[in-house]
């Protein structure tokens, strides 16, 4: 399995804990084309409780380090070619969900992805962003 990367190191799993997930862009090395999305860290569930009324909240981690993205042609061309000819790397980390939005199409917008299907391999941007999500006050 190739590794994320994070300014051209492989990623501290250990600096994670303060970000809620990432942008990245996956390229295919042999022919250049890329992807990106944008992957969340954890995933809070909600859980019934067999002997009460109520549900508890349990945080589970995501399949981040294994994850290929979402585009079937990117994950067609992973099982032809297989996943050492493609470089996962993380853009920014994010300490929202709004904020993963907000970057993931910031970033298929100014690239263009959807112009240029030769160059990437996304299909569909769009995303529903308030501004309360991206400029969150600290405390």
């Amino acid at each position: 399995m190739m590794e994320w990367i994070y300014q051209e190191k492989p990623v501290d799993p250990s600096i994670l804990d303060n970000y809620v997930g990432f942008v990245y862009n996956i390229t295919n090395v042999l022919t250049g084309r890329q992807y990106i999305g944008k992957k969340r860290l954890k995933f809070v569930r909600s859980k019934k409780i067999k002997t009460k009324k109520r549900k508890i909240k349990v945080t589970k981690e995501s399949d981040w380090k294994t994850y290929y993205g979402s585009s079937n042609e990117l994950l067609l061309d992973i099982e032809k070619y297989g996943k050492d000819q493609f470089k996962r790397e993380i853009t920014r980390f994010c300490k929202s969900k709004g904020e993963c939005n907000y970057w993931e199409l910031y970033y298929q917008m100014v690239n263009h992805v959807l112009l240029n299907p030769a160059d990437y391999y996304n299909n569909y941007v769009g995303a529903r962003i308030h501004r309360k999500h991206v400029l969150k006050r600290e405390k």
